[in-house]
């Protein structure tokens, strides 16, 4: 949207940061970056979406050989090229590589031929994921969940395996740290999975925060709203870490190229200093743009409130309700080992659990069986991922955000 400045507005009242987290790691280990990149064949999947286009981004600072981007999403792939076209230095810096982007599904035989021509890679990433608590309604939607997050994951890895990369990273989420979602409960299990492969391909994943105004987010939506003059809808409550998206490809870089195998990368946030709420973040952006906020507590209110805005523009602020909805974000658990000396601003959990690759193997074999059985539902699967997940507590409110705004 024209007028208002994302970076600036992220800066200044979502991270408070002047400058990237990532800045004193980046130049602490600027010639292992170099190294291990410089030079290298890198394969990004998922790569048109927010962490995945940043990720390309942060890795071309550094002279990859080839740089190819694998996406569902051609429009977006489109989009990312069209950007790196349009900045002098991502330009210059793609005429000096093979550059490739490919519409192609994670999941498809026409991947596999893709990859055969065009590997071996040095450095595979893979952000194909779904990422949304949202997205847990029903069975159906929950297929797609395990499918891309853990089942796809797992393929790619075989295929790996036949010929290993220098680094294998798998981008992660904060909510697979005690999970109480669907979403996380799938992200935990594609740690594990991917873990299952340490000993043969260096595999690396990070959790992460919210990316501040990603594709899909709470405050993009709000953006798209009020350039379409519809009203906003807010929780009350809940409680953030942020990332820049800028911050978000950098932090998976560092993760692929500087941890070690079997790493799980967080970045060192404080709670009371960093987290915070929704509701405060679109106070702030509303008065950042010079509209105010008008306060609604319904949804036929905040529409019937668009008829006038000059008080402030609508919000409908409500009390979350909805299935898998944490009040609070974690990076790591009471249980975890973290070292948190190797750098600045990232913490490392050493000690992720390591299945054996037949467990993963029988655990997937579970998941596709349950979801095959007659009318199976969605507390069946919640069911069968508790099973190997004994951490996972889910938070059923028997709705979805499908219902709001």
């Amino acid at each position: 949207m024209t007028g208002f400045d994302i970076e600036d507005f992220v800066r200044k009242h979502m991270t408070h940061r002047r400058e990237s987290l990532l800045k004193p790691d980046f130049a602490r280990f600027d010639g292992e970056l170099r190294e291990r990149i410089g030079g290298k064949r890198i394969l990004v999947v998922g790569g048109a979406g927010t962490i995945g286009s940043n990720y390309v981004k942060a890795a071309l600072r550094f002279s990859p050989a080839a740089v190819c981007v694998v996406d569902i999403d051609e429009n977006s792939l489109t989009e990312l090229t069209r950007e790196l076209r349009a900045s002098p230095f991502f330009a210059k810096a793609l005429d000096n590589i093979e550059y490739v982007t490919e519409p192609i599904d994670l999941g498809s035989d026409l991947f596999r031929r893709f990859f055969e021509a065009k590997g071996p890679f040095d450095i595979v990433a893979n952000f194909a994921a779904r990422k949304h608590v949202r997205a847990e309604r029903d069975i159906y939607s929950i297929e797609a969940m395990c499918e891309t997050n853990v089942f796809m994951a797992k393929r790619l890895l075989d295929l790996l395996a036949e010929n290993p990369p220098e680094a294998f990273f798998c981008v992660s989420t904060d909510k697979a740290a005690n999970p109480v979602n669907v979403m996380g409960a799938t992200k935990k299990l594609m740690e594990e999975a991917i873990m299952a492969y340490a000993g043969t391909i260096p595999v690396k994943t990070a959790r992460f925060a919210n990316v501040a105004f990603s594709n899909g987010s709470l405050p993009l939506g709000w953006l798209n709203r009020i350039s379409k003059r519809q009203p906003l809808s807010c929780p009350m409550g809940i409680r953030r870490f942020f990332v820049s998206p800028v911050e978000s490809g950098e932090l998976c870089l560092a993760a692929s190229a500087l941890a070690d195998s079997g790493d799980i990368v967080y970045p060192k946030l404080d709670e009371n200093r960093d987290m915070i709420a929704f509701d405060q973040v679109v106070r702030d952006m509303l008065d950042y743009m010079g509209l105010g906020c008008r306060a609604c507590s319904s949804t036929g209110e905040a529409q019937a409130a668009m008829a006038d805005v000059s008080s402030g523009y609508p919000v409908e602020f409500f009390g979350s309700d909805t299935s898998g909805e944490k009040t609070f974000e974690e990076f790591h658990t009471l249980a975890d080992v973290c070292d948190e000396t190797k750098f600045a601003n990232l913490g490392v959990v050493k000690n992720a659990k390591r299945r054996e690759a037949k467990e993963v193997e029988a655990i997937i074999e579970s998941l596709r069986a349950a979801f095959l059985r007659p009318g199976a539902t969605k507390a069946d699967i919640v069911g069968v991922l508790g099973e190997y997940l004994p951490d996972f507590r889910h938070i059923e409110k028997g709705k979805s955000l499908d219902g709001r705004m």
